[in-house]
């Protein structure tokens, strides 16, 4: 068994993802090798109290990049997101730790 904050990176922070707050969305960056069970329990024992409905992920492939100065090219990294939705609960992503 992993560590739960293994498991789940940080959250996103972007337009899109902050308007799915309302209904009980929250979109989270997670390990490339999580499956959706894990992601599951990690997000139910970081949060407790929190009941998690359903996980959706997606893999977001890194976008290539190029430098001016001597014309090189670099790729930014991979990312696996998971959107989590809560049944019950509710999760506060802007509290000071």
């Amino acid at each position: 068994m992993r560590d739960p904050r293994d498991v789940i990176i940080r959250p996103v922070v972007s337009e899109k993802s902050y308007a799915l707050l309302d209904e009980n969305v929250y979109t989270f960056e997670v390990a490339p090798d999580a499956s959706k069970p894990e992601i599951r329990d990690a997000v139910q024992a970081i949060w407790p109290g929190v009941k998690v409905l359903k996980v959706n992920t997606l893999n977001r492939k890194g976008k290539r990049f190029r430098n001016r100065r001597n014309f090189t090219h670099g790729q930014r990294p991979d990312q696996k997101r998971a959107i989590v939705t809560l049944s019950d609960g509710n999760i506060d992503l802007f509290e000071g730790n």
